[in-house]
């Protein structure tokens, strides 16, 4: 969990956690909607793979990238158990 936790920490894997909420994508694809280096992009993408946030799948000559909607639960899970979010004292 610490490694996930750790890659959420930073805001361009934030923001690529973003893009591939509304579909999958190449590399080539997330690093248009950014202003860096390419292998920087590449390093977000294997620390987020790391932290299992990300999968990537090979279609012919290009690597998709996608959410790992299993990890997303768990957190989810997770943050309910810290307690009562959202509800009323009592409940």
């Amino acid at each position: 969990m610490n490694e996930t936790f750790k890659a959420l920490a930073d805001p361009t894997r934030r923001q690529i956690i973003a893009l591939l909420k509304e579909r999958d994508m190449t590399a080539g694809d997330i690093a248009e909607h950014f202003n860096i280096s390419k292998p920087s992009i590449s390093h977000h993408l294997n620390l987020l793979k790391q932290a299992n946030i990300i999968l990537d799948q090979r279609q012919g000559q290009f690597i998709y990238y996608s959410l790992n909607a299993t990890v997303f639960q768990e957190l989810i899970s997770w943050f309910m158990q810290l307690g009562n979010f959202g509800g009323k004292e009592g409940d």
